[in-house]
């Protein structure tokens, strides 16, 4: 069964993901060679807990910490603990928030220091790839126009998409119908509709799609032990353009 939200619930998804977009903002300037990924991980539970929101994911199916945070070839579900950042890492900080009985979850990956390419490219093609998945997302649509959208730009700049892992859609739920592929042909796909709430967060391989999870039950790493990236926004299908929920990296000071 696919929800379809009222104004009013679009309203309460937007402020659960104003919190996530805000606990980024706190960790933005934090993301630098020599700070551990548990460092970021509390700074990013306070940040939740002090706007009067709860962690979305610590205790998820036993999930053990606030933000999902995920070095170089970790592709997403790194748990925070001793890592230290280094300079040329790349890291995927990914959080959700639950106010008033409703979601949020964003994901970004942000560079730490100076970044080589292909690595800094790989960030901007993901980064594209959402939003060309964001501009399928238009009512009267099918699912696949936001799968193949993200998937085009991807393959067209010689990346990979993991296929392990997948968007959702989003609202009273963490994770709610339909789950969103970053590729086709997707094994549902139904028409959208005005009202629909997604979760769209391509992940991208450098190298090979394929993912392996280790033995925490949680961490997923590219098999090849080559960098990934993942971006991730909520969006509101509506009658007319994509509305994008979650805090813009405009509106969180990155650009």
């Amino acid at each position: 069964m696919i929800a379809l939200r009222t104004t009013r619930e679009f309203d309460l998804i937007r402020e659960s993901c104003k919190v996530v977009g805000a606990a980024h903002q706190a960790l933005r300037d934090l993301v630098r060679p020599g700070v551990s990924t548990g460092e970021l991980d509390g700074l990013a539970e306070q940040a939740v807990r002090s706007a009067g929101a709860e962690p979305a994911f610590k205790g998820y199916h036993g999930y053990p910490a606030t933000a999902c945070i995920s070095v170089n070839e970790v592709v997403v579900h790194g748990i925070p603990g001793e890592r230290t950042l280094e300079s040329g890492d790349v890291v995927s900080i990914d959080i959700g928030a639950k106010l008033k009985g409703y979601f949020g979850d964003q994901a970004i990956t942000f560079p730490v220091g100076e970044i080589e390419e292909p690595v800094s490219c790989l960030l901007e093609v993901t980064r594209q790839s959402l939003f060309d998945g964001i501009d399928g997302a238009r009512a009267g649509g099918r699912l696949a126009d936001i799968s193949g959208a993200v998937q085009s730009c991807v393959e067209e700049n010689g990346f990979s998409v993991v296929r392990q892992f997948v968007g959702h859609g989003i609202g009273r739920k963490l994770h709610e119908d339909p789950p969103v592929p970053n590729y086709v042909p997707v094994d549902r796909n139904p028409r959208l509709r005005a009202g629909m709430v997604l979760a769209i967060e391509p992940m991208v391989n450098l190298g090979r799609p394929e993912v392996c999870v280790a033995d925490d039950g949680w961490t997923a790493s590219a098999v090849d032990g080559k960098p990934s990236a993942h971006f991730e926004h909520v969006v509101a299908v509506t009658d007319g353009d994509p509305e994008i929920l979650t805090m813009t990296e405009d509106e969180l000071g990155f650009l």
